[in-house]
């Protein structure tokens, strides 16, 4: 069976530019810029589409800007698939991303949140200390050569276990160039990083504590999708644990190697990683994990995902589709014929026979929910997208009601149904549909 999750990338995916292409083209992205600017009372769009890097990539600047083009590019990708993931990861400022496409905050919370969780990061940088990655050797050696460069004047930890050859370390300067030392001779590469200060280390205990009195000003909702924490690797129990959890993020080290190896017990086939840039993939990548990933950062890129994502991601109902069907089949959602569903649903409803002449209820029950059906397909035609799942309940909802009271006889309803799905080849993602059951409680009139 076929499991995704949609990952968010952290700080230091930031690029000049990041999110311009989706805006331009969805309507729905340029939305959470506008609302992002609303919140933080200065112009986040320009910021982010032109620049200057250097301002960009300030921590105040990059982390609102890196969550409003992740959660823009997570609208987007709703608006082609209704069916919620089976979790959500962000590494680290990701972390926040994910909370907030799980819907426990807006996004002017979540804005101003990570604003000023960048500004006490900044604000530590006063302090001083680095970071450096390490690649080529085991987390374990890592571990060990930070615990033995550690001293009264100085620690270094390990911030990041990104995979299993690659480690990012923090903490005073001195300590951690030491480590660096000790790390080469032993075989390993390690990279200075340019940063402020040394982040998920214990050095940011001041900055935890200020950002914990940030958090506890916002009422947090349920979430409405797992997200799986950075400290734990494992998904939040409830939204009681987001305060605690991401004030210990500040000063732990990030368990994104641990997030993935929980992703795959779980069963987690396919990942798509959100915008602004494909560092989560890469990780997976190098780190020997079994996901089939996708990133989507551009809008020329989104265009390919009817084809090339949502054939790999059946809904619940393809998912529970007849039991001769091989598991490790993959079930097409989405192709060329599944663009008319929802034109070929008001054509059935128009041709249908009435045999009721009660013009209240014709109205209620045939022009109402015909003319909304109608409205979803004069968006379709504007914007050249295919129907979402979503949108084609709607118009099977639509002929449910029409079918009712007009009148027409079960039979027909069968024979008209199974002319819908085999015109647009739909019969494996609506194989648990059954229109006799009360379905049209979830028609909004």
């Amino acid at each position: 069976m076929t499991k995704w999750a949609i990952w968010f990338p952290g700080q230091g995916s930031q690029q000049v530019g990041m999110g311009k292409a989706l805006t331009e083209k969805y309507t729905v992205a340029k939305q959470v810029f506008e609302e992002a600017n609303d919140a933080l009372g200065f112009d986040l769009t320009k910021l982010s589409f032109e620049g200057p890097l250097d301002q960009l990539t300030r921590t105040e600047y990059a982390q609102p800007a890196i969550l409003t083009t992740s959660i823009a590019s997570y609208r987007v990708f709703q608006s082609y698939l209704s069916s919620a993931p089976h979790v959500l990861a962000g590494h680290s400022l990701g972390e926040l991303s994910g909370l907030t496409a799980a819907g426990t905050m807006s996004v002017t919370d979540a804005v101003r949140l990570v604003n000023r969780r960048g500004q006490l990061m900044q604000e530590a940088a006063v302090q001083g200390g680095a970071m450096a990655a390490i690649q080529g050797l085991e987390a374990q050696q890592v571990d060990k050569v930070c615990a033995q460069c550690s001293n009264n004047s100085g620690t270094v930890v390990v911030s990041n276990y990104n995979n299993r050859s690659q480690t990012v370390i923090s903490g005073e300067s001195q300590a951690v160039e030491r480590a660096m030392t000790q790390l080469e001779a032993l075989g390993g590469m390690a990279i200075p990083l340019k940063v402020s200060a040394p982040f998920h280390s214990p050095y940011m205990e001041q900055a935890a504590l200020k950002f914990q009195s940030e958090l506890q000003a916002i009422s947090f909702k349920s979430l409405a999708i797992p997200v799986l924490s950075n400290v734990t690797a494992k998904p939040y129990n409830s939204e009681a644990d987001i305060i605690s959890l991401l004030t210990q993020q500040m000063t732990s080290a990030v368990q994104w190697q641990a997030m993935m190896e929980w992703m795959q017990a779980e069963g987690i086939t396919h990942a798509v990683e959100m915008a602004p840039n494909q560092v989560l993939t890469q990780l997976a990548a190098r780190g020997g994990m079994s996901f089939k990933t996708y990133t989507y950062i551009q809008a020329k890129e989104w265009e390919q995902v009817p084809a090339e994502l949502l054939s790999c991601l059946p809904v619940h109902a393809a998912e529970a589709a007849s039991e001769e069907t091989a598991p490790d089949e993959t079930v097409h959602i989405v192709n060329e014929k599944a663009k008319k569903f929802v034109i070929r649903a008001l054509a059935i409803a128009v041709c249908t026979k009435n045999s009721n002449w009660n013009d209240e209820e014709y109205r209620l029950g045939v022009i109402e929910p015909y003319r909304q059906v109608q409205q979803i397909q004069e968006e379709l035609d504007r914007t050249g997208l295919i129907p979402t799942r979503d949108q084609m309940d709607k118009a099977l909802h639509m002929l449910c009601s029409v079918f009712e009271t007009k009148r027409t006889p079960d039979q027909e309803r069968d024979e008209r149904f199974e002319q819908l799905f085999e015109e647009t080849d739909t019969k494996a993602l609506f194989a648990a549909w059954n229109w006799r059951q009360p379905v049209l409680s979830h028609f909004v009139r």
